[in-house]
């Protein structure tokens, strides 16, 4: 059994992924992704819960995320990581028990993963990104619209040189402002760890430009890319902070209207974007007890 410390490799949509595990290969997968500035080590913490409760825990670092390979091919789409999550589920030996829990952009990643291939996935949590669908009205107003500057910062080539400067402080900055009072210096490291190749800072950075223009996205993905805005899958669960400094709470106003049937939605008072670090027993009973 795997304590969860080392980094392993596995091959899946062309690329080698480093990954974080826990809990006994054979056993049913609970699939962990993780979002921006964030690295796999974010779910440090849920990871031995989840191989308590039967799973084999996998955490991988996203696409161009150090270890795991930039790919050559530039794309960063919400569909790519959808079908890199399918193609994991196929490299781990996932079967229809396995669990997709996901936090930020692993979160976006899960809705999709969940409506594409339904039968792989028996039940889903969701962190901190409520569905796309549901959050076009909030998105708009200021109060979210000056939250999410970088968005609109990493659509310019200063991006890279922005989040690089300062030994990558914005990093820091992002992480004080989306979890006040939270000490991120750990894993705002770990992050930084993960981005300090300018390959794998473009490839972060990417991810948000090609959110943004369609032209950045490949015909191979398309149905991935469709499945991304779907109400469908499996139950889930989702989670947000009160305290959320990147999604504002009023961004989960109709976010349980599209979520797909039976799913359920939880707002955690005290906590902020990265709630499963901030409260990590809490969480880890919200997660046990949905999975159960």
């Amino acid at each position: 059994m795997s304590d969860g410390t080392d980094i392993a490799f596995a091959a899946a949509n062309g690329l080698q992924f480093g990954y974080l595990q826990a809990g006994q290969p054979g056993a049913p997968l609970a699939l962990c992704l993780h979002g921006f500035p964030d690295s796999a080590h974010t779910w440090r913490h849920l990871l031995p819960v989840l191989a308590d409760l039967g799973y084999h825990a996998v955490a991988p670092f996203l696409r161009g995320y150090a270890p795991t390979q930039v790919p050559a091919d530039g794309c960063y789409q919400l569909g790519a990581l959808v079908a890199d999550a399918v193609a994991l589920h196929d490299a781990l030996g996932g079967d229809d028990r396995a669990v997709v829990i996901g936090h930020d952009w692993g979160a976006m990643t899960a809705y999709g993963a969940i409506a594409f291939e339904p039968e792989r996935w028996r039940r889903a949590v969701t962190m901190a990104v409520p569905p796309t669908g549901s959050m076009a009205a909030a998105f708009l107003r200021y109060p979210q619209l000056r939250r999410s500057f970088y968005i609109f910062l990493f659509q310019t080539p200063l991006a890279e040189i922005a989040v690089s400067a300062d030994d990558f402080g914005f990093i820091d900055g992002l992480w004080r402002d989306w979890s006040p009072g939270y000490a991120a210096g750990d894993d705002a490291a770990r992050a930084k760890d993960c981005l300090r190749e300018p390959a794998s800072l473009a490839a972060a950075i990417g991810y948000y430009r090609a959110l943004l223009d369609p032209a950045r996205h490949l015909p191979r993905y398309a149905a991935e890319q469709a499945a991304t805005t779907a109400r469908s899958g499996c139950p889930v669960l989702y989670l947000h902070g009160a305290a959320d400094g990147c999604l504002g709470i009023e961004t989960t106003a109709q976010a349980a209207e599209h979520l797909p049937a039976n799913s359920r939605l939880e707002v955690i008072d005290g906590v902020g974007h990265f709630l499963h670090l901030e409260r990590p027993d809490l969480i880890a009973a919200r997660v046990t007890d949905w999975l159960s």
